[in-house]
Parts: structure tokens; C-alpha cells; sequence
């Protein structure tokens, strides 16, 4: 049973979400609100770029590339919201009008860092895509210039985490099964 702080939290980001201009994301991470402006372009082009690859080479057809889509992340209160910069799943696997979904059949979150969100993207999404069972989490940090691919959840984090200057080609591990060509963002 939710106690009253989480409550009022889950109240606070309801009715800033309610507010938030377009384009602009809050989420519920680990208990705390947080709200992001929109991209920049190369932020925007990375993700592109993803997801163009992603398209090409992907083995499974039904495989969709999914960007502004909510997910219900376990965090330090019961609940938390965050929007991936990239979700890959299933087709149909948010054919719905729900606006938060659960993680399920999500095979991959990608998140490409900025200045403002770097810190969490390292952190608290770590834990709470391995809490939701995510079996890869595909970390573009352009502060650090580096790629972590995190696979194998287990409880609070991942099993491994694999790292990779930009620039290389970083294999993705199955279902993708592919190496994603990093020398293009």
C-alpha cells in the first residue's frame, strides 16, 4: 500500500505532466520528478540514426522502433515513469490508448545523453529498466563519448555492461543480434 509521500509525488507529476508543454518529458525516476526540455538535433539525429539501423538489420519483421512511448519503471516508490528515447518491441505492443505501459515484450530502451540528464541515464535508469526486466539497455553518452550496452537484468542491475568508444561498431546482443555502426552519429 502506497503511503501519503507517494501519493502526493504521483499527484505533483500528474499534474505537471498535465502542464508540461509539448514536446518536453517528465518523468517519475526513483521517486523524484523530472522534467527535460526538448531534444536538440543531435540528439534527434542519434536517434534517428538508431532507429534507421535498427530497421535495416533487424532479423525479427515485427519488431517496431517506438520514440514518446511511457513506461512504468519500478523505482524507489512503486511507481515510476520514464520515456526511453528509443523503445524496441513487438508490434502491437502498446496498441492501446494507455499513456504509461508496462515494460512487457520491451527487448530493448535506448537513451542518448545531454548535459541535463547524463547523470540519471548512468544511474537511475540502469536500475530501473533491470528492475523492469529490460534485456538490453543501450547507453549513447555523448558527454563520456562512449557506448554501454547493458544486458541481463538481474534485480537492480544488469549482469554486464559492455562499453565502447563512439565511433566503433558495438554488437547488440539477441534478439537484435546486429553491430550497430556508431561511426555514423
Amino acid at each position: 500500500m502506497p503511503d501519503q509521500s507517494d501519493s502526493s509525488v504521483e499527484t505533483a507529476f500528474e499534474r505537471l505532466s498535465a502542464a508540461a508543454p509539448r514536446g518536453w518529458r517528465v518523468e517519475l525516476i526513483e521517486g523524484e520528478i523530472h522534467v527535460t526540455p526538448p531534444a536538440n538535433g543531435e540528439h534527434e539525429e542519434i536517434v534517428s540514426e538508431v532507429v534507421d539501423q535498427v530497421a535495416e538489420r533487424r532479423q525479427d519483421r515485427s519488431l517496431r522502433n517506438y520514440t514518446g512511448i511511457g513506461l512504468n519503471a519500478p523505482g524507489a516508490s512503486p511507481t515510476g515513469h520514464v520515456i526511453p528515447d528509443l523503445v524496441i518491441a513487438p508490434k502491437g505492443s502498446f496498441d492501446d490508448e494507455e499513456e504509461w505501459h508496462e515494460p512487457h515484450g520491451v527487448l530493448l530502451v535506448a537513451e542518448i545523453t545531454s548535459a541535463g540528464t547524463a547523470d540519471r541515464d548512468r544511474t537511475k535508469k540502469v536500475h530501473g529498466y533491470a528492475r523492469a526486466g529490460i534485456p538490453v539497455y543501450l547507453l549513447i553518452d555523448r558527454e563520456e563519448a562512449e557506448v554501454v550496452v547493458y544486458s541481463e537484468p538481474s534485480g537492480d542491475d544488469y549482469s554486464k555492461g559492455s562499453k565502447y568508444k563512439l565511433g566503433l561498431a558495438v554488437p547488440l546482443p539477441a534478439p537484435l543480434d546486429f553491430e550497430l555502426d556508431t561511426a555514423e552519429f
